[in-house]
């Protein structure tokens, strides 16, 4: 951002965001259409750790906030208030998924996420799992929808233990949540290694 002025949201636009979901959860940044007021320099990385000005955000509730009020238009995410829309950088996924709870067994199982901000999302049609391969290496990169576009990148550990509760379905190796059946790999790969 050399020569611009640093873009902050105004107090005025938090304020404003909070005082409309006091108390009803989530504001709905989604009926919000107000003027782009630039870009700002902030920045998610893979982690889930936020920064600003190249300096991480210590504070959770700061954390938790932002998060309230992110939004993704195509490619590109905003933090949105009643009163301005300003870009921000994500490099990955906005949200980490860092624990589950699986209830019930085969199609009938219940996967339920938990992101570091503390939102939660069951997996199922509305909230689906998918998994990127890198396509040198193969690796895989596990995702699940939280909300309006917003994925969670699943964390090493949590995805190690979903392997553990994946199933064989149509020749595809993957999880069952809610009656609803998302492939990780082919089950052919999976025996030929």
């Amino acid at each position: 951002m050399s020569g611009q002025k640093a873009v902050t949201p105004s107090a005025e636009g938090i304020a404003a965001a909070v005082k409309v979901s006091k108390g009803r959860g989530l504001p709905p940044v989604h009926l919000w259409n107000p003027p782009f007021c630039g870009d700002l320099d902030m920045r998610i990385a893979r982690d889930g750790t936020w920064f600003y000005l190249g300096t991480p955000i210590g504070r959770f509730e700061l954390v938790r906030l932002f998060s309230s009020i992110l939004r993704k238009e195509g490619d590109r995410y905003f933090l949105v208030t009643p009163v301005e829309k300003v870009g921000i950088t994500v490099d990955d996924a906005p949200f980490v998924a860092v624990d589950f709870e699986a209830h019930g067994q085969g199609c009938d199982q219940v996967l339920t996420f938990t992101t570091h901000v503390g939102d939660t999302a069951e997996a199922g049609p509305d909230h689906p799992i998918r998994v990127a391969r890198d396509p040198e290496t193969g690796e895989p990169s596990p995702y699940v929808l939280i909300r309006a576009e917003l994925e969670a990148l699943i964390d090493r550990k949590s995805f190690y233990r979903l392997v553990e509760l994946g199933a064989h379905h149509d020749d595809w190796f993957g999880l069952w949540s809610h009656g609803t059946f998302f492939p990780v790999i082919p089950s052919a790969e999976l025996d030929d290694s």
